[in-house]
């Protein structure tokens, strides 16, 4: 497959992978659904400044025009920043869609993996991963985001599955495709906001050099499989368990009152837990996105380093 027909990997990015030194992609949804303009612009450039500082390169990737971006400009990042949600949020199902049409699309976890995947990056850096949804036993609402952590092998470091989810069933499932879900210093799974959840994770790990081999040994062995790093947000920045699981359950209560569903009902939910913290909960999501990429960057260091 000629993946060039499509991908637009940026010079310093190409560079970089080609030289085998170490890149953290990062996901564009973030800015265009993220938050409002102009804060999502300079949140963006703000984590790929924290990846440089660790002595990493950063790659944003978005599809804009129809073309699969491995590595965004400012002027990119601004331009997504300031359509906002106009730009169509893009999983696996919509890429083909939208590249044939010319369209831009703001990447979420799957497609960010599927576009990093192709352009040779390893490490990718975010804030919470999509997963099964709280009823999913009927709705069967279950994120893109598992399947594509069972079939493409990039280690993604996130502060763990979004709390608005069913986290035991998110967990099953990622048992059952086999992708192992490392804490990062902790035995138990972040719940994004807050540092606990009460569910256990597969292994610890203490250091990014462990993180690296353990994801090193893994594409060695074959295995086609991501690898899901689950770092907890930093204690000053955590939010009170109680006020954030009451906010998520009344926010839950009405997204299933308005009959929000499918690819809506995340935003919707992170919209609605925003409004009924006063702001904080956003304040949180951008200090645990700060603190996955710093691990990301370091991560992705220590296997430049075993390559």
């Amino acid at each position: 497959m000629n993946l060039n027909k499509y991908l637009d990997v940026a010079p310093e990015v190409a560079a970089a992978v080609a030289a085998g030194k170490p890149v953290v992609a990062l996901e564009s949804t973030i800015i265009s659904h993220g938050m409002p303009y102009p804060q999502n612009v300079e949140t963006a450039l703000k984590v790929e400044e924290i990846i440089r500082e660790n002595g990493a390169v950063p790659a944003t990737i978005a599809i804009i025009g129809g073309r699969l971006k491995a590595g965004l400009t400012h002027e990119e990042i601004e331009y997504l920043g300031k359509e906002g949600t106009k730009v169509n949020k893009a999983s696996r199902r919509d890429l083909a869609v939208l590249v044939s049409k010319g369209a831009d699309g703001a990447t979420t976890v799957t497609t960010t993996m599927i576009i990093a995947h192709m352009a040779g990056i390893q490490i990718f850096a975010t804030g919470g991963i999509g997963g099964v949804h709280r009823g999913a036993e009927t709705t069967m609402d279950i994120s893109a985001d598992l399947e594509e952590l069972a079939n493409t092998p990039v280690m993604v470091v996130c502060a763990g599955a979004k709390s608005i989810l069913d986290l035991g069933l998110t967990l099953e499932y990622l048992e059952t495709h086999g992708v192992p879900v490392i804490g990062y210093g902790t035995k138990e799974l972040p719940a994004f906001y807050t540092r606990k959840s009460g569910f256990g994770v597969d292994y610890q790990l203490d250091t990014p050099e462990e993180l690296a081999s353990a994801f090193r040994t893994s594409l060695d062995l074959g295995f086609r499989s991501g690898m899901l790093v689950t770092n907890p947000i930093p204690e000053e920045y955590s939010m009170d368990p109680a006020v954030i699981n009451k906010a998520i359950e009344d926010a839950v209560a009405e997204a299933k009152a308005q009959g929000i569903h499918g690819k809506a009902t995340t935003p919707f939910l992170l919209a609605k837990i925003k409004e009924i913290t006063g702001g904080s909960s956003l304040d949180s999501n951008i200090q645990l996105v700060f603190n996955n990429a710093r691990l990301a960057a370091r991560t992705a260091c220590a296997l430049s380093a075993l390559n």
